[in-house]
Parts: C-alpha cells; structure tokens; sequence
C-alpha cells in the first residue's frame, strides 16, 4: 500500500463527494481526526489510514474483497484419506497443492513437494493417511478482507483458505489474483 499524502487524502474525499464527517462515519473514526489528518496535524496509525483509503475505495467502486476472488468450489482433502488418492486428486483436477479440511475448518496443506519429501522418509506412502504428511495450512481470511490484505499474504504463501462463520466457503491462489489484475482495467 502506498502510503497517501494529506493532500492527496483530501483531494481523492472531495473527488468522491464526501465530507469529512462521511468519510469518518465509513471509515469508523471520528470527523476531527479525518481533519486533523488531511490538515497534516496528526500521523495516523497504519490501521487507521487502511481503514479511511479503505473506504474512499468502497465508495469509488474500486475495493476488490475476498468474496470478488474466490473460488467457491474448494478442492480439499481430509486428514483421513490416503496419500494415493490425494495425489490422484491432484493430478486430475490439476492442482499442485490441496488444503486438508476437516469438519468445514482448514487444519493444513498438501502438496506435491510434502508427497515427494516424504518418499524420502517412508518407504511406502501411498496408504498413509494425509494427515501423516501434511504441511501447514494455508492462511484464512474473511469474505471482506481487501485485496491489498489478500495481495500480502499471498506474498508468502501460495493460497489463502476463505472462513465465514467458522467454516471454509473459498480458496484464493497466486493465480487468481494475477488473472484478476491481468484483466481488471481500472489499475
């Protein structure tokens, strides 16, 4: 996220038609802290100017969240199912790496490289349980995490796991947001 000047703060809220209380009441802090900040008086903390560019994006049209990204469809595996046929899995749907979900909850990941790892270790691993050979799993956000949210953790990892409620409703990989930003003409 590049960080917006005071300037730039103040022009993009009048560029969107917003008054200071507006932009405060969407952003969840106060009308005089939003003046104090376009008027240069105060340095916001990080969260609360990804809060108030936040919801200048909302208002604009361009905050992308989770929800626009995912994938509802979640290829997964259980912990109890076997080596062999997660790797059977994989190759047919053509994905590297699976999240292992038991009970609506992601309770790791599994990949090509954990399956060849492992072959090092055990001689035989295709009647192994997953849950055996299984690595971390991937991180989760919320429907309404923001892209710029997303785009960070997707720095370190290769999926994001999608919660609502306690339960796993979508996956958002590397790819997917390369797609999105490849395509989307407002960037």
């Amino acid at each position: 996220m590049e960080l917006p000047t005071p300037q730039s703060l103040k022009n993009r809220r009048i560029e969107l038609g917003l008054t200071q209380n507006e932009l405060g009441m969407r952003a969840g802090v106060s009308q005089p802290l939003i003046a104090r900040i376009e008027g240069g008086d105060v340095d916001p903390r990080l969260s609360t100017l990804r809060r108030i560019v936040n919801a200048m994006d909302e208002k604009s049209g361009s905050l992308v969240r989770a929800e626009i990204l995912m994938h509802q469809d979640v290829i997964s595996v259980s912990p109890a199912d076997t080596v062999q046929a997660t790797v059977k899995r994989m190759q047919d749907t053509g994905y590297s790496q699976l999240p292992v979900i038991q009970d609506g909850s992601s309770v790791g990941s599994i990949s090509d490289s954990d399956v060849i790892q492992s072959h090092a270790k055990y001689a035989e691993i295709g009647d192994l349980p997953v849950s055996e050979i299984m690595g971390e799993s991937f991180p989760t956000v919320s429907k309404n995490s923001t892209l710029d949210e997303i785009s960070s953790l997707l720095y370190h990892y290769k999926a994001i796991v999608v919660m609502d409620s306690g339960t796993t409703v979508g996956i958002i990989t590397q790819a997917d947001v390369a797609a999105y930003l490849g395509t989307d003409t407002s960037i």
